[in-house]
């Protein structure tokens, strides 16, 4: 008997209700603008600091390890935090309830550009919104970096990771890199012991008309081959996209590839959902869905893969010394990626205090982070409209 099915099993997480899994991760899909780091920082908010789900350095060793697999971080973070709350079926209730929010509003703005050439306007929403997830995030980073860098070299190792980003290395070879190096370190230190946003403007689509079952089939298993393959950022799946579906199957202009990645950008959620464009694009609302459950599919899989190995990673020395590597550049990544958002979006003394406000809210108060992106939403509508 393991510890999946053992009550008793002291290592066992405490098991909570998939309800109330289905219900956080659900509101989270709805409010998580802002890219993959803003929605660890939501989860790290809501799951270590406001509800003690799991502890700073679990929450640490899920987010390095869902570095170490294909597909879309984030997603596969909430997917890996809904099993450790309730097991199986947490595991589920969170993916599908994280990625659901944004498939429905990015399919909504599918057929909206189909229809119609271009889609609503949702710059003045960003202004606001995205100030106050840049103070999430840093607050997030402050409170795990007590966690995550435990030593001089993990701090040199994650000052090196940042540089190496900033310089414009790619993400997987840092994590790649790093990994390795603790490694070797290990090796070397162990050896006498032995074996130790902005508004969108979209072109007209052509129709398509109705979608046949092979082309389906094809769009599935193009979808399911790159969730399968794919590590790095949305503008990593910008190429696996123009790859397959404008050179190789010539379905969609590169233009409205743009369109569809934009798309995935501003909205909640997932920037996997750009996916979800894709496949209305291609084959109407057959197509989104199908694209959407396959793109997301392998998450699924390889996080259930994922339970098993995270403990197995931290139980043994030398694992144990590559995981805190590896989550040392992922904190590193995470600083990188939000120093460029928060470049982008703090613009001018308004959008400065909103950022300014909200970290200091959430320094001084334990309020739900949904009323910061609410708030932010409402000033850059007020601003848009008075400006």
């Amino acid at each position: 008997m393991d510890a999946d099915t053992d009550p008793n099993d002291p290592s066992r997480p405490p098991v909570g209700s998939v309800r109330e899994v289905a219900f956080l991760f659900l509101r989270l899909g709805t409010i998580a603008f802002g890219g993959p780091a803003a929605h660890t920082a939501l989860m790290h908010q809501e799951v270590v600091r406001g509800r003690g789900w799991v502890s700073e350095q679990r929450f640490v060793d899920l987010m390095g390890a869902t570095n170490l697999i294909p597909g879309p971080n984030s997603t596969e973070l909430a997917i890996h935090l809904g099993f450790d709350r309730a097991r199986w079926r947490g595991l589920l209730a969170a993916g599908v309830c994280f990625i659901v929010p944004a498939a429905v509003l990015v399919t909504a703005l599918a057929w909206i550009y189909v229809s119609y050439g271009q889609t609503p306007a949702v710059s003045g929403v960003l202004y606001g919104i995205v100030p106050a997830v840049i103070a999430i995030i840093a607050h997030a980073l402050f409170s795990l970096l007590r966690t995550t860098i435990g030593s001089v070299w993990l701090a040199v190792l994650a000052v090196s990771a940042l540089a190496a980003y900033v310089v414009g290395v790619n993400e997987l070879l840092i994590m790649a890199a790093g990994a390795v190096i603790a490694a070797l370190a290990h090796l070397v230190r162990h050896r006498p012991r032995g074996t130790g946003a902005h508004g969108l403007v979209l072109v007209p689509v052509l129709a398509l008309g109705e979608p046949s079952g092979a082309q389906l089939t094809q769009l599935f298993f193009t979808m399911l081959k790159i969730g399968s393959v794919l590590y790095g950022s949305g503008y990593v799946l910008l190429a696996f996209l123009q790859g397959d579906f404008v050179d190789r199957l010539g379905w969609i202009t590169e233009q409205q590839l743009v369109d569809a990645v934009s798309v995935g950008q501003v909205t909640p959620g997932p920037v996997f959902t750009t996916a979800t464009f894709v496949g209305y694009v291609v084959a109407g609302l057959p197509g989104a869905f199908v694209a959407t459950v396959a793109i997301f599919a392998p998450s699924f899989v390889f996080v259930g893969l994922l339970t098993r190995l995270v403990d197995w990673l931290r139980s043994r020395e030398w694992t144990s010394a590559v995981l805190d590597a590896v989550n040392a550049t992922a904190l590193a990544l995470m600083a990188g990626v939000s120093a460029q958002l928060g470049a982008a979006a703090i613009v001018d003394p308004l959008t400065a205090g909103i950022a300014i406000v909200t970290l200091v809210l959430l320094w001084r108060t334990r309020l739900n982070s949904a009323w910061y992106i609410a708030a932010g939403a409402l000033i850059g509508v007020a601003y848009t409209l008075l400006g």
